[in-house]
């Protein structure tokens, strides 16, 4: 999974600042790639189709898979959850207090909820430091009931940990003392028990989980904004990774115009979902369909690839013999 890419959110802050714009100019979070369904690959699973469904409480997928043998295949299927940067955590909004299962995911097999295990770890430059916090009764995802409040932890835990790289110098207090912060990143995995696909049926797996999704109060788009000079390559990097269109861009004008201050009152949503890292079966997925809810009367855009609405204006879009290439990154303004 990717780290956290933060960098609009402070030029976006800097162009509010200077366009003398709203005090929360800077309230922005973070959207985090998910998705990506894994199991070692096999030249014998051939995925039939993907229903995906996005909106931006929930997202819903259906895979129908098929064996192609003449035997029962046994695979482990797992389910990568977003690589959580601590260092970067107050730009991250979870969708649940759970530290193991911080997304609400679930998954069916055949229509009955089937069980899976987390697995978690703390990382360190590619060094896995669980065991480490383990040692002091520390989580690896220190969120909710097992927030971790640095201050109160011993001085001596304090100097371990900052000396295995778990948590970094901050800055000094009143009082001369070193304030450290999280430094690791925590990596998660839902995994399933071995799953068999007969060679006579197709299997049905279904997962479903709360998007992290991006937000800022405002938009870089919003044309009071987007014309700034200073913001033209931020604006370019939107266009490329939302591909942005001219009829997109004046129909936002249209619903905000072209003063400096957000009086429109729209803001900007970001989802994330990982397909080009998941394809692990055989070929490509014969049938995919995604569906986006953006709720009522916003702006969506994201980069279609070879897939093609079902009707004008709508969104929904299908493919037949579909082999990612990339993943999907959704942008979605409006008011909220």
């Amino acid at each position: 999974m990717d780290r956290l890419k933060l960098r609009h959110i402070a030029m976006l802050g800097s162009a509010l600042l200077a366009a003398t714009s709203a005090a929360h100019a800077n309230e922005s979070t973070a959207e985090l790639s998910i998705g990506g369904l894994k199991f070692v690959q096999s030249d014998d699973i051939v995925m039939e189709s993907e229903d995906l469904r996005i909106s931006l409480d929930r997202v819903n997928v259906r895979y129908q898979f098929a064996n192609t043998s003449a035997k029962p295949v046994t695979l482990t299927v797992a389910f990568p959850l977003p690589d959580i940067d601590l260092s970067d955590a107050d730009n991250i909004a979870l969708p649940s207090s759970n530290p193991a299962n911080f997304v609400d995911f679930e998954t069916k097999v055949d229509g009955v909820p089937a069980h899976f295990l987390i697995d978690q770890r703390a990382m360190v430059g590619g060094r896995d430091m669980s065991a480490v916090l383990h040692q002091f009764n520390l989580p690896q995802l220190p969120i909710g009931p097992r927030e971790i409040r640095i201050g109160d932890l011993p001085e001596a835990t304090r100097t371990q940990l900052a000396d295995q790289g778990l948590l970094m110098p901050v800055r000094t207090d009143e009082k001369g003392q070193q304030q450290y912060a999280l430094a690791w990143i925590t990596k998660t995995t839902a995994v399933r028990p071995p799953l068999t696909f007969p060679p006579d049926r197709k299997v049905l797996v279904e997962h479903q989980y709360k998007p992290v999704v991006g937000t800022s109060l405002d938009s870089i788009l919003r044309s009071g904004l987007r014309r700034s000079q200073a913001l033209s390559a931020e604006v370019q990097r939107y266009r490329k990774d939302y591909c942005i269109s001219d009829a997109f861009l004046a129909e936002l004008d249209k619903r905000t115009g072209n003063a400096p201050l957000n009086t429109a009152m729209i803001q900007e949503r970001r989802i994330s979902y990982v397909l080009k890292t998941g394809a692990t079966w055989a070929g490509p997925i014969r049938s995919f369909k995604l569906s986006i809810d953006p709720g009522s009367d916003r702006l969506v855009s994201f980069c279609h690839g070879r897939l093609k609405p079902t009707a004008p204006d709508a969104l929904e879009f299908t493919a037949t013999d579909f082999k990612p290439d990339s993943d999907l990154k959704i942008l979605i303004i409006g008011r909220f």
